[in-house]
């Protein structure tokens, strides 16, 4: 990896090797150009990077620490350390780039926040930076899904939001993206879209890494301040990839640490429409204004998916993914929804941690990479709390023994 990857990647047309780009209708292109050029030019501000800080430290309450799981890492072997993006305000770590990408709004002049959400965390932050910028902020999220997640479309709701139902398809992300999209072009002038993961057309692939990468640079420093040494491996669950891009980040750089990326293996690999491994059995295809890895059905259409995590379950994923795919710097790895399920469970028990069904991807293969691995350090990006997955997972999986 070249030192200067972040100036490399991407490049001015938005592509990571092949992937990204801005595949989008003539009205947008001149809107993509102007959200473009003012995210450099606040991006190297004093004034915005200084404002950016203070709300990281004083509303957020970042840094997040670095937790070292005792009876997780004594049952499975190993050493497992979490990124506590949990404890990030809101419960996960998409408010480090709705924060971001809300001050970028203010700065444009746009009134008006929109966006996608799957799990409803992406929702819950936007709708929360809403709030303390005083914009209007409009959701739009799945029906199977505000089902789903129903607690995070009440939060919402609460905080002054306009939740959407995508009532087309399967009801579910990637309906939710296409419902977003339709209403983003009919205002692009007085409004703005704020993409929920390193997806879309560019610069919001760029943007949402660069929101992001804070998660990479605290773990790195509180890691080696914990160990005096670097993680053998770094974990984290695939969708969209934004907390997995995030963490990434930092060690993308040092050969010692071994990335593992974890989608959804869902019900089954066998069958397209059981699972959203995109990495796993995908191949690259266009999808809401960019090119990357994708699952495709007969006719190269974005086929159905399936995850017990609504956060993950994207038949498409971000470009950066893609190009680190095929440079062979992240093994991608899928996970089955029962084994998500069980370590949902492990961690809660255990650690007294109740982690998001997107994150308990993660807490999954690390606990088998912990059993592969009995002498290494594993750090996994616990990338949300799990509040939201209660009623879900009890109704349809009752409660262990």
């Amino acid at each position: 990896m070249s030192t200067n990857y972040f100036k490399e990647y991407p490049n001015q047309e938005g592509f990571y090797q092949e992937y990204g780009g801005a595949f989008i209708p003539p009205q947008l292109e001149e809107e993509m150009k102007k959200i473009n050029e003012a995210y450099f030019a606040i991006s190297k501000s004093h004034k915005f990077i200084s404002e950016l800080r203070d709300i990281r430290k004083h509303f957020q309450g970042r840094p997040t620490p670095v937790y070292h799981c005792n009876r997780l890492s004594q049952k499975y072997g190993g050493q497992i350390y979490l990124k506590r993006e949990d404890l990030n305000h809101t419960g996960a770590h998409k408010l480090n780039h709705c924060m971001g990408e809300a001050l970028l709004a203010k700065y444009m002049g746009k009134k008006k926040l929109i966006a996608e959400t799957g799990a409803g965390q992406h929702g819950v932050a936007l709708a929360t930076a809403a709030a303390y910028f005083g914009l209007e902020c409009e959701i739009h999220m799945g029906e199977v899904d505000i089902e789903k997640e129903f607690p995070n479309v009440q939060r919402m709701k609460i905080l002054g939001t306009k939740v959407i139902p995508a009532t087309h398809g399967l009801k579910t992300l990637k309906e939710a993206v296409d419902s977003a999209f339709g209403a983003y072009l009919e205002d692009p002038i007085n409004s703005i879209y704020c993409i929920g993961s390193v997806v879309g057309p560019h610069p919001f692939p760029m943007m949402v890494r660069d929101f992001q990468r804070v998660v990479g640079i605290e773990a790195k420093d509180q890691f080696f301040d914990m160990t005096g040494e670097l993680p053998d491996s770094i974990v984290a669950c695939v969708g969209g990839g934004s907390n997995a891009m995030g963490i990434f980040s930092a060690f993308l750089d040092d050969q010692e640490c071994k990335l593992y990326g974890v989608e959804p293996a869902g019900k089954s690999l066998e069958k397209l429409g059981d699972h959203a491994a995109t990495m796993t059995l995908g191949k690259p295809g266009i999808i809401h204004g960019f090119k990357c890895y994708m699952l495709q059905d007969e006719k190269g259409e974005p086929a159905p998916v399936h995850s017990v995590a609504s956060g993950l379950d994207y038949p498409g994923v971000g470009p950066e993914h893609s190009m680190l795919k095929d440079m062979n710097k992240v093994s991608y790895e899928s996970i089955s929804d029962k084994e998500c399920i069980d370590a949902f469970f492990e961690l809660s028990r255990l650690e007294g941690i109740i982690p998001a069904l997107e994150s308990s991807h993660a807490v999954a293969y690390a606990l088998k990479l912990a059993k592969e691995n009995p002498k290494k350090s594993i750090l996994v990006n616990l990338s949300g709390r799990g509040d939201k997955d209660l009623d879900y997972v009890i109704d349809n999986y009752g409660l262990p023994e």
